[in-house]
């Protein structure tokens, strides 16, 4: 449960971090980003991994390339239920969502080692 809750708070932190360099990427707050990032979690597993599995031989193809655009789209798409979280543009999101999914991959390594100690 700590686990969980320490994903969540520093899936939020990325998403500021990630407002302050990407322009058109915009978070109002702490409490936005809180509610953005639980939208995002919820829009990847439900809408995200469809659309990932309906694209999977068109993701062979491009050599994966199509998911970071599906990435953008989910973004985009988490944006429309969170006010005060907004991307503006489809360039703002293709680089948030690259830039949110090393940031958290790096989380998700961090509170794998913490938890093997």
């Amino acid at each position: 449960m700590t686990r969980l809750l320490a994903h969540w708070v520093l899936s939020a932190l990325c998403l500021l971090l990630v407002a302050n360099f990407v322009p058109g990427f915009f978070v109002r707050g702490f409490g936005t980003a809180l509610i953005a990032a639980v939208v995002i979690g919820l829009v990847n597993a439900t809408v995200g991994s469809l659309l990932k599995l309906i694209t999977f031989p068109l993701a062979i193809l491009t050599f994966g390339i199509i998911w970071l655009l599906i990435n953008a789209l989910m973004l985009k798409f988490a944006a429309m239920f969170v006010s005060g979280f907004e991307v503006r543009g489809l360039w703002p999101a293709f680089w948030g969502g690259i830039i949110l999914s090393v940031l958290n991959m790096i989380i998700r390594e961090i509170l794998k080692k913490k938890r093997t100690e």
